[in-house]
């Protein structure tokens, strides 16, 4: 498991927060962190107060990484870049999470290396990660100023004209009773704008394969414009498809079979495939995947051996 138990002793009184300062090299707020989330115990009690002082047997619950082997595909000393696979969280939601992409760039980066950015589960492609907290500061910075350029693939339902922009205010729902889609289109929503240009048209599956600019950086974006242009992406289990369908996904009663009969994938067909800035030099990077070739009819047991072949 990533989270495990570091079990030491401490000789003599020492406020908690110090005595987190002093094992792990870490900074103040850090440190605050872990005992605000009771992640420090003390002689079988869990620490509260971060100047409180302690003394005894200590066991601290930290992350410690187990790489499943998805190593970077371009690292410099400041940033790395992966490849993910669809399916797989970027960061622990939770102690119990078994893995995520925190164990590869911990286990390839170090202890201070962290993602800067989020993509959904189930979207697959270039992860931005930084090696240390100087560079995860920075990183952050640029992409709240849109200084980071992305670019997606996407496989969708229909034909779609060759170029469109969708400029359509997204909110946070806060009611699922009616449906399951995380976000709305609305007139009180925030901006949101994205731009979409058609690659190819398969004929026999009706789909078309887009190229994706999103200007904006707004939750579940690509899927809601391409939802509300009535070319939901195939594979996706919110929009597009039935309350009955949404909930069984989230849930987790719908079987792959199932969701490729109901949505023409067994997976998000959603692919992050560039990353362009500049941080000291001028970067372009492409994601290894070859997406436009990626058959949307292939089986679960196909599809992880694609990824396997791939990453």
């Amino acid at each position: 498991m990533p989270f495990a138990f570091d079990c030491f002793k401490v000789e003599e009184p020492t406020m908690a927060f110090v005595v987190l300062l002093r094992r792990y090299n870490i900074e103040l707020r850090e440190a605050q962190r872990l005992i605000a989330r009771g992640r420090l115990i003390c002689n079988g009690e869990t620490v509260e107060i971060k100047n409180q002082k302690i003394s005894g047997e200590m066991k601290v619950l930290v992350f410690k990484p187990e790489s499943r082997g998805h190593s970077p595909i371009f690292k410099t000393n400041e940033f790395m870049v992966f490849d993910k696979p669809s399916g797989i969280l970027v960061h622990p939601n939770k102690v119990l999470t078994p893995y995520s992409m925190l164990d590869e760039v911990r286990t390839f980066g170090g202890e201070k290396a962290n993602g800067v950015h989020r993509i959904d589960m189930e979207t697959s492609g270039l992860f931005l990660a930084s090696t240390n907290r100087e560079n995860e500061i920075k990183l952050k910075t640029m992409f709240e100023r849109k200084e980071i350029k992305k670019s997606y693939l996407a496989w969708v339902r229909g034909n779609t004209d060759e170029k469109f922009t969708v400029d359509a205010p997204i909110k946070i729902r806060d009611d699922y009773s009616t449906n399951k889609h995380k976000v709305e289109i609305a007139d009180d929503g925030k901006k949101a704008v994205t731009n979409f240009t058609k690659l190819l048209y398969n004929r026999e599956l009706d789909a078309s394969l887009l190229h994706v600019e999103p200007l904006t950086g707004r939750t579940h974006q690509i899927r809601i414009h391409l939802f509300h242009m009535k070319h939901p992406i195939l594979g996706d289990p919110l929009y597009g498809t039935t309350f009955e369908t949404a909930e069984a996904y989230l849930e987790d009663r719908l079987t792959k079979d199932e969701r490729q009969r109901l949505t023409g994938a067994n997976r998000l067909m959603l692919h992050a495939d560039t990353l362009k800035f500049t941080l000291k030099s001028r970067y372009f990077i492409k994601s290894r995947v070859n997406f436009k070739e990626l058959s949307i009819e292939i089986t679960a047991k196909e599809l992880r051996e694609n990824e396997d072949i791939y990453i």
